[in-house]
This record gives structure tokens, C-alpha cells and sequence, in this order.
């Protein structure tokens, strides 16, 4: 279920907001005042329930962490109500202790039945980033990891087009469970890092590279390396300005699951010497006399 719903509050209500919002529902539908109505105890149990979450700040941490489902593997009933003392709550809200016949391990998901012995709980997911170049990306590669709290070593296939902030995941390479319970998961998160001139831009790579004043002005060819290791004549046009991205389509790099490549963009840089021989002076001097 949703508690921030199920309590009809939002998911960034202050826990004033909670406590007085269950402090109501309570009063409406504690069985002391509905007398027997199925409906309303069913409903009692799940504020309850959502209010045991929402008022204690770690658990509301991890449930707003891994929503839902993520927080029922791994708390059970028990541990939902470890530590919330109905009786002290509902003295506090004027029934005199009486939590209306219900205890705390008496409150269970699913039309209220009881909690039927320790669920077990699955151990914690972890997320290990890992920085790799963009020709790891583009090719693929392998590592060697430290899983299951260190406890073991494995060698690790990572795919072509893991561009930076992509997850893979490996099912019970997590935390063990501390209560019998599958292990949890491991997220490997890419960062992807700029090598041999090349800088990524998620799907797309930039490459950066210089060419002469004269060049910019009159155009020129350029060769320029692929990914692959192989390269690729690229034209510049006459006029082309500084920091101007060349685009070469289908030549970035690849998704994780196939289908079309990114973009590789050519940026150009125009070189302008700090120095000038005399003769690139006087040709200097000649172009500004011609408005140049």
C-alpha cells in the first residue's frame, strides 16, 4: 500500500502533519467507536500501519528510498511495529490505552490477519559506481569487483553503451540478509570519463581538435579518429568559427541493448599564435588593410 495515501497526506508532510492526520482518522475509525463495522477495523489497521511508518524517521527513509514494495522485503510486521506503542498513543489521543483489541503484532496486511511468524527479510541492496573510459563504453569490458560486503570477488561483464549514470544490475550480489533472507541486489552505476581526446556527452562523444587561423578562413580537410581505431577525413568548411561542433552522424556509441548509435561532434578550436614572425606580420597587416 501507499502510507503517504492510505494516511492522505503528502509525501512531504512534517510529522506534525502526519500525527495530526492520524490523530483524526483514528478518532473516526478506532473500533470503540465503530462497534464491529469490518470495514472500518480493515481501515483502522492500515493508518495504523502507514502512521507506524510514517512517524518514525528511519523507516521513513527507507521507505521512501525504495518505495513500496522495496520496504515490505524488508521489513516484516514485526519490525513495522517495533518500537510504536499503540497504548501510549492512543492514551495520548484520549482512549485510556485501550488500542481496541488490537496488540501490535495483531495488525497484518491484507484484510488484518495476523502476522503468521518472522517474514524474512531480504538483505540490502547496494550501488557501487565505477568510472570507465569512453572506449569501455563503446567496447565493452571486464571487471574484477568485491560483492556480498566484500565477502567475495567476482569478475564482472560489462556491456557495450553503459554511458555515464546507467545501473546494471546482479540479482543477490548485495548485503546478505542479517535474518535468513535472500541476499540483495548490486548496482554497478557508470561514471564514464574522457580518454585519447575523446570527452562523452551520454550517447554522443566530443572530440576536440586545433586548426590555423588561414584554416578557419579558407576551409582544409582534417583526419579524425574513430573509437573503433580507425579514422575518418573530415572536411571544414571556409569561415568556420571557434568552438564550432562538426557533426558525424552514427558515430558515437552504442546503446546497452543494440540499436543506434550517438553522435561523434568534431569542436573546433582556432589556434591564434601569441607571437608573429615578420612575415606573418606584414600578411597580417596586408589582411586588416583589406577589412579582414
Amino acid at each position: 500500500m501507499d502510507y503517504y495515501k492510505v494516511l492522505g497526506v503528502e509525501r512531504n508532510a512534517t510529522d506534525d502533519e502526519i500525527k495530526k492526520t492520524y490523530r483524526k482518522l483514528a478518532m473516526k475509525y478506532h473500533p470503540d467507536k465503530t462497534k464491529g463495522d469490518k470495514a472500518a477495523e480493515d481501515k483502522f489497521k492500515q493508518i495504523s500501519e502507514a502512521y507506524a511508518v510514517l512517524s518514525d524517521s528511519a523507516k521513513r527513509k527507507e521507505y521512501d528510498t525504495y518505495g513500496a514494495s522495496g520496504f515490505q522485503q524488508r521489513y516484516s510486521q514485526e519490525d513495522i511495529f517495533r518500537g510504536f506503542d499503540l497504548g501510549d498513543i492512543f492514551r495520548e489521543f484520549g482512549f485510556g490505552g485501550n488500542s481496541g483489541g488490537f496488540g501490535n503484532g495483531g495488525f497484518g496486511r491484507g484484510g488484518g490477519q495476523g502476522c503468521q511468524g518472522r517474514r524474512q527479510v531480504k538483505g540490502a541492496d547496494q550501488t557501487l559506481e565505477i568510472t570507465l573510459t569512453v572506449q569501455d563504453v563503446f567496447s565493452g569490458t571486464t571487471r574484477s569487483l568485491s560483492v556480498g560486503g566484500g565477502a567475495s570477488t567476482i569478475n564482472v561483464r560489462i556491456p557495450q553503451g553503459m554511458v555515464d549514470g546507467k545501473k546494471l544490475r546482479l540479482t543477490g550480489k548485495g548485503e546478505p540478509s542479517r535474518q535468513g533472507g535472500p541476499a540483495g541486489d548490486l548496482y554497478i552505476q557508470s561514471r564514464v570519463v574522457g580518454a585519447g581526446g575523446f570527452v562523452p556527452d551520454g550517447q554522443h562523444v566530443i572530440y576536440d581538435t586545433d586548426i590555423q587561423v588561414s584554416e578557419a578562413l579558407l576551409g582544409a580537410t582534417l583526419t579524425v579518429p574513430m573509437l573503433d581505431g580507425g579514422e575518418i577525413n573530415l572536411k571544414v568548411p571556409a569561415g568556420t568559427q571557434h568552438k564550432t561542433k562538426l557533426r558525424i552522424p552514427g558515430k558515437g556509441l552504442p546503446e546497452m541493448k543494440g540499436g543506434v548509435r550517438g553522435d561523434l561532434f568534431v569542436r573546433i578550436g582556432v589556434t591564434i599564435p601569441k607571437t608573429l614572425t615578420d612575415d606573418q606580420r606584414t600578411a597580417v597587416e596586408n589582411l586588416a588593410k583589406n577589412g579582414l
